[in-house]
């Protein structure tokens, strides 16, 4: 009987050492030292039809490399269609992570009912009753999904060779573990082994592989960090559970752009595509109210209107308050040091919150004028017209800068009925057949003069 051996893996990114000590050399994190029990077989889980015959691979010029373009086909969902770049692409790896009852394996039976392809849905945390409840519920009908309820990957790929799946589904990555060696599920060597079995499955059958993450507490998919590095595709499926709306975003693309989401809706029968971002990110209300503004960002190449939302206010303490949810805080900061020394608003002594509806983040520095706007309609109390929306940068000297993209920001907010467009005077807008109202201002005194002469 082989000796039984082990070794200490970090974590936090999965480095491996010798013996346990307190602080990781590879990512200077402390106390992430775990051991673990390895024992390895010779034998492999997944041995393609050709490895008796494995090819030599030899070195070419970049000029005799010939290109050949993913094939790929859609999924039936739009948004995930756009965030993928076009669809799955045969052979790729698709990693979604996100927190706990955020619908991660809601929105994957979903797609797995609604595509034409034979699925093979792999579940690791549900029994099969529980999985045909959900399916009741979401809409698509598929006979050619199947459910196995399997946690050992050798058992797994007895199944996947009788079926011949199209699509293979893993829900999740953390429960799954092989014979070959003698760790516990979720452990480290556990994932990392698991998970090289399978994209080595899916590289030699052109097979696409949708696995579902768990996350740790910081957010960041639990494991060991070489997971992300392994796979094609790592998408991030975030939301409060408290609200309905979740958003899909591309942290890594093999295959497409990572500035792209995605924008569903939580309903009773699954997730529902959301096409128009704009009616869940801007509020409705029936009287014009001070401190609001609406701004013109791009996620992509996908123009948003979201609405900012900010509130000032006298300093009941002695050190005012700076508070921003879905905006940078030390942005905030700085426009704040603008707005008191480049055009003489009084805000040092006063409490700022700042707020962008809709529970998204945005880091496009074009919404800088429409914080600027609800800053200052918070602090004069005077309402801003809702037909008005605002794109522009603010630089340090309160000069207002030109954004990338100006035309498909106008032309957004045209056609979703805005009829005043702020802008930079330095923008550089081709087209001259807008019919919404453009007003090019330079400096933050000639906005306020504007909006509030």
């Amino acid at each position: 009987m082989a000796k039984t051996k082990t070794t200490f893996f970090c974590q936090n990114c999965g480095a491996q050492h010798a013996q346990w000590v307190g602080q990781c050399g590879s990512c200077k994190e402390w106390n992430t030292i775990v051991e673990e029990v390895i024992q390895k077989e010779e034998k492999r889980n997944w041995k393609s039809p050709s490895n008796s015959q494995k090819r030599v691979a030899k070195p070419l010029r970049v000029e005799d490399i010939q290109l050949n373009p993913e094939e790929r086909f859609g999924t039936k969902n739009q948004e995930l269609d756009t965030v993928l770049g076009g669809g799955l692409v045969k052979g790729a790896v698709v990693l979604l992570g996100g927190e706990p009852g955020i619908g991660k394996s809601t929105l994957l039976l979903q797609i797995a009912l609604q595509i034409p392809q034979k699925v093979l849905y792999v579940s690791g945390e549900e029994s099969q009753s529980q999985i045909k409840m959900r399916a009741e519920r979401i809409e698509g009908k598929n006979p050619n999904c199947l459910i196995l309820t399997e946690t050992n990957t050798q058992q797994i790929f007895k199944n996947i060779e009788e079926v011949q799946p199209d699509v293979l589904v893993i829900d999740s990555i953390q429960t799954l573990h092989t014979d070959t060696i003698e760790a516990s599920p979720g452990s480290i060597s556990q994932i990392r082994e698991t998970s090289a079995e399978l994209i080595k499955f899916a590289k030699e059958t052109a097979t696409p592989v949708l696995l579902i993450g768990h996350i740790n507490k910081e957010g960041h998919i639990a494991g060991p960090k070489i997971l992300e590095h392994m796979v094609d595709v790592v998408l991030q499926f975030e939301g409060d559970r408290n609200h309905t709306y979740r958003i899909l975003r591309s942290q890594k693309n093999r295959f497409g752009s990572t500035a792209e989401l995605g924008i569903y809706e939580m309903l009773s029968d699954g997730l529902r595509e959301v096409s128009n971002p704009s009616e869940i990110l801007i509020s409705k209300k029936d009287a014009d109210l001070s401190g609001t503004a609406i701004a013109s960002t791009l996620e992509g190449i996908r123009p948003l209107m979201i609405e900012i939302q900010a509130l000032v206010s006298t300093a009941v303490y002695g050190t005012p308050q700076r508070t921003t949810t879905g905006y940078n805080l030390k942005r905030l900061h700085m426009i704040l040091a603008v707005l008191e020394k480049r055009a003489g608003f009084k805000l040092g002594a006063k409490d700022v919150f700042l707020n962008v509806t809709g529970g998204i983040h945005v880091d496009d520095p074009a919404i800088d004028l429409a914080v600027v706007a609800a800053i200052l309609s918070s602090n004069q109390d005077l309402a801003i017209n809702p037909d008005v929306c605002f794109a522009a940068e603010v630089g340090l000297a309160g000069e207002i800068r030109p954004v990338s993209k100006i035309d498909q920001r106008i032309t957004e907010a045209e056609k979703l009925g805005y009829k005043t467009f702020v802008t930079s005077k330095y923008n550089k807008i081709t087209s001259k057949n807008h019919s919404i109202k453009l007003i090019l201002v330079s400096k933050i005194e000639e906005a306020f003069a504007t909006l509030f002469a």
